[in-house]
């Protein structure tokens, strides 16, 4: 029998030195992981399947390791490398702020994503709290899955991502020429439907234009929008961006990512869903439906495996109604809920989420939200999304404690752009000082 599996030289030592001869030393192959928890999610883990007196067979068992099992256990492959797109540096530089911002808001969890808008190729992916492959914990038998460090958040977490939705239904009203930037909409409220009622965080007065019901976040404007729009045609506009079913990415957790729709896509679910209630998804399929919108409108898949040139899917939408819901989402940060998301040298564009977090008992908690911030930069040029998600983080630095992704995931967000634009290529603009105050926003 094996005593045990997996000796050091100084324990193989130890064990030899004690010199009975019924102890017999067999030869294994082991999987090591030389940095630790970085990427854990992602590599996954090995472990021993098949055992033999003289040997034992090393198997994947998560993350890529278990998708590209065949690959990488198949002799012939050897002098093929498994080539990635993760980005070790900035995956090193994600997981190290996306920790500093957890612990800060005193979170329960936390995820980021950076995907290229062109290619689909996933350039880091973290999911906190994590793990080290090399002593991979065993599966929780009890509690909630997502109190495991196994449970990836980015592409396991199904949540309700809230105002992050709200240019879905924009940018799909602007395709179908149902509104342009600055079509007034009635922001009165609440909007009734039956015991139900939809309201606004503030009182934006009776109306606001396009343009504003997104800077401003106005839950009835978007609501009235997605009235327009009708239950049919948003939910084909939203499974064109893949957000109604399961991102097939290279890792065997995403599986578990299938978005949770509503059991009758009512007018009710309509509006609700348009500001990001009733319908639950991934960060990763946040991050899907943001490159799309950033790349002009054609449809991305994501992807862990190293890309050479653009993978681009259907046109979900026309290049000007992309490019004016980038407008729209770059107003957010210089004039709406995400002020602290600017980065000097790199302009950001983005939508902030706050959602509140369902109960045990299928209502929801009065303090407790999931806030999210999806981002793009540059925004005059785009080529990354960033998507940062947060679970229970609160900022306790002012008189009351604060929730909303505007003092949460956006600060977070706005530190590891300004960390890893310089590790990914991406030149910092410099503005003009004597016209850096004059700004020009023309629709088109």
């Amino acid at each position: 029998m094996w005593i045990k599996k997996t000796l050091t030289p100084e324990q193989v030592q130890a064990v030899h030195d004690i010199g009975d001869p019924g102890l017999r030393f067999g030869p294994r192959e082991m999987r090591l992981y030389p940095n630790g928890k970085l990427a854990a999610h992602v590599l996954g883990g090995a472990s021993f399947g098949r055992e033999g007196v003289d040997a034992a067979e090393l198997i994947g068992v998560a993350g890529v390791e278990k998708t590209f099992d065949e690959r990488l256990r198949d002799p012939s492959q050897s002098g093929r490398p498994l080539e990635l797109a993760l980005d070790l540096s900035v995956q090193a530089a994600v997981e190290q702020v996306l920790y500093g911002g957890m612990k800060l808001l005193n979170a329960r969890g936390a995820a980021a994503i950076v995907m290229d808008v062109h290619t689909g190729e996933i350039v880091s992916v973290a999911s906190l709290p994590d793990f080290d492959p090399n002593h991979r914990p065993r599966p929780p038998v009890s509690g909630q899955p997502s109190d495991s460090p196994l449970f990836n958040r980015a592409v396991q977490g199904v949540y309700e991502l809230g105002s992050t939705f709200k240019i879905f239904a924009v940018a799909q009203a602007l395709d179908l020429g149902l509104v342009n930037p600055t079509t007034m909409v009635d922001t009165r409220g609440p909007i009734r439907w039956g015991r139900f009622k939809i309201n606004d965080f503030h009182n934006y007065g009776a109306q606001l234009p396009v343009w504003e019901v997104i800077t401003k976040s106005s839950n009835i404007g978007t609501a009235r929008i997605a009235q327009m729009i009708g239950a049919e045609r948003q939910q084909a506009f939203l499974a064109s961006l893949g957000l109604t079913r399961e991102i097939p990415l290279e890792m065997i957790e995403a599986s578990g990512g299938r978005p949770l729709l509503p059991p009758k896509w009512s007018e009710l679910s309509t509006m609700t869903i348009s500001y990001g209630h009733g319908l639950s998804a991934t960060p990763l399929h946040l991050a899907a439906g943001y490159a799309a919108i950033a790349n002009g409108g054609l449809a991305v898949q994501p992807t862990l495996v190293k890309q050479h040139a653009p993978r681009y899917g259907e046109r979900v939408m026309s290049e000007r109604s992309a490019r004016n819901a980038m407008k729209m989402l770059r107003g957010v940060v210089t004039n709406g809920t995400a002020s602290m998301g600017e980065v000097v040298g790199y302009p950001v564009a983005g939508k902030t989420g706050t959602a509140d977090k369902p109960s045990a008992t299928g209502r929801y908690e009065t303090d407790k939200v999931i806030a999210t911030f999806a981002s793009v930069f540059p925004a005059q040029d785009p080529k990354y999304v960033v998507i940062v998600s947060l679970d229970e983080a609160e900022d306790t630095s002012g008189s009351e404690p604060r929730r909303t992704a505007g003092w949460t995931a956006v600060p977070i967000a706005a530190e590891i752009i300004g960390r890893i634009a310089p590790l990914l290529g991406v030149r910092p603009i410099i503005e003009n000082p004597e016209t850096a105050d004059i700004k020009q926003v023309s629709w088109n």
